[in-house]
């Protein structure tokens, strides 16, 4: 590397990765200044720490089987560019963050094309969850694993391959710069006027099989209470997908982007309805009680239904090993029984602060108040590199 700047090769494919990748250049950023450069895939915040991105991630923002199969042919290709991408820019590190289907093809084309590259994986697929054979792969694919969870590291350890729990960046967000009232300045709203906030989701299939319900479940709250206001924080990946419904909507709506005024409203909201995903710790962080939803395509849910080993989706929930939010799932994600969770909270603060204390608790087992996540990746990182034969692949 003598004479030119470490290079780091990010990718990420999907709104939590393009965060998490975002923290680690900044933490890299902090210890090496000009000696490090960054090349890869990434969104809107890799492109504030200077990552740009040879095509827009949005399209690759997929979850579900049906939805995969039926992308495959641009998940391949984005793959394929992404690899090109590498092959022109040689990278010194490349760092993968989540999104397992795309970043595992990605991996391989890498291993191909460039044998003695380190390839680091950021966030473990979730084996403890289903489809343990991925751990395997990971092994096979990888020379370090960054994983958000301390239950991870056994799972692909004795699979060899090197893992490092370096914790859940969401878990160490800072709210402190939040201001409540300024998002209910911003809207209009009276101090005492309850404040739902919707989070329908990152990727377009979210949009299109969980704003429905979301939307139903909006109407038949705002009928029974007009003073009621609505903010919808649209994700970068579908602000306009988010805006377009939002402006069919009866009744008024207000649509925040950008990540102050996501938090402003995450600290400002009474109760929120929350896709499941990592808007759900985000919302638990800032000391939101929430309804949590979630739709998949039949046939996905099906399959999924059959390899899930845990009853719960929700990371806070697994932790504490209940239902600390409510998960209303495919058939159960509906108007009505979304809108009659919500009201229950609406209109019991006894009940809204028992969920937040106890949502509280179950971030502390997940690692809240440990070390920050990106500072600990970042060490990780140029621990492998600095190793005389980095990869084993």
């Amino acid at each position: 590397m003598s004479g030119r700047p470490l290079t780091v090769m990010l990718v990420a494919a999907e709104a939590s990765g393009d965060d998490r990748a975002a923290g680690l250049a900044r933490a890299l950023k902090r210890r090496l200044g000009d000696g490090v450069r960054f090349v890869g895939v990434g969104g809107a915040r890799m492109r504030a720490e200077g990552v740009v991105s040879p095509f827009d991630i949005a399209d690759l923002s997929i979850f579900g089987l049906l939805e995969g199969l039926l992308a495959w042919r641009k998940v391949v290709r984005r793959a394929d560019e992404t690899a090109a991408l590498a092959a022109r820019e040689r990278p010194d590190v490349a760092v993968l963050v989540d999104s397992w289907g795309f970043t595992l093809r990605v991996a391989q084309r890498l291993r191909r094309q460039a044998p003695g590259l380190p390839l680091v994986k950021y966030v473990a697929p979730q084996v403890w969850a289903s489809r343990p054979g991925r751990a395997r792969t990971a092994a096979q694919a990888f020379d370090l694993l960054l994983t958000i969870h301390a239950f991870d590291a056994p799972l692909f350890e004795r699979q060899g391959l090197r893992t490092v729990f370096v914790g859940d960046a969401t878990l160490a967000l800072d709210f402190s710069g939040a201001d409540p009232a300024r998002l209910r300045a911003d809207i209009g709203g009276a101090p005492e006027d309850p404040i739902l906030l919707v989070l329908p989701g990152s990727r377009p299939s979210e949009i299109e099989r969980v704003m429905p319900p979301f939307e139903d479940a909006v109407q038949r709250l705002k009928a029974e209470r007009p003073n009621l206001r609505v903010v919808v924080p649209a994700a970068p990946t579908v602000a306009d997908l988010v805006k377009a419904r939002v402006a069919g909507w009866p009744h008024r709506a207000h649509v925040v982007e950008g990540e102050a005024g996501k938090r402003d409203a995450m600290k400002a909201a009474t109760v929120a309805m929350a896709c499941s995903g990592t808007v759900t710790t985000e919302l638990a962080v800032a000391g939101c009680p929430m309804v949590v939803g979630y739709r998949l395509a039949p046939v996905t849910y099906a399959i999924l239904k059959r390899l899930i080993r845990t009853k719960w989706v929700t990371l806070f929930n697994i932790a504490a090993k209940d239902f600390v939010a409510p998960e209303l799932i495919q058939d159960d994600c509906n108007g009505p029984a979304l809108a009659r969770e919500v009201a229950l909270r609406l209109d019991d603060e006894p009940l809204r602060r028992r969920q937040v204390e106890r949502q509280s608790e179950a971030l502390l087992k997940m690692g809240r108040g440990g070390p920050d996540p990106s500072e600990a990746a970042a060490d990780a990182i140029l621990d492998l590199i600095s190793r005389p034969a980095a990869t084993g692949g």
